[in-house]
């Protein structure tokens, strides 16, 4: 049995995270840009677990995460994600 004070989805999770990092700040706001800096630091581990559950298949990880096959190449190159080789098919 999971205990109430642990979130158990990513948006409450995330709730908390972010009541905490505003709390941190005391009376003053965190420093402009937030957004983005929040959308580059989930989007790398994101992008890495799909890949992971779907054993690097990317056709699959892309519609799992709503993108076209090209845009998720994309980010995996300018993320520096590392990707196994392909396996040459036998003829």
């Amino acid at each position: 049995m999971i205990p109430e004070s642990i979130p158990t989805s990513i948006e409450s999770y995330l709730q908390l995270q972010l009541r905490e990092y505003f709390a941190a700040h005391g009376h003053g706001l965190p420093a402009p840009g937030l957004y983005s800096r929040l959308l580059s630091k989930i989007e790398r581990p994101l992008i890495e677990q799909t890949l992971e559950a779907t054993g690097g298949n990317q056709i699959k990880a892309a519609e799992i995460l709503g993108l076209n096959r090209n845009t998720l190449r994309k980010k995996i190159h300018t993320l520096g994600i590392p990707t196994r080789p392909r396996r040459e098919r036998r003829v």
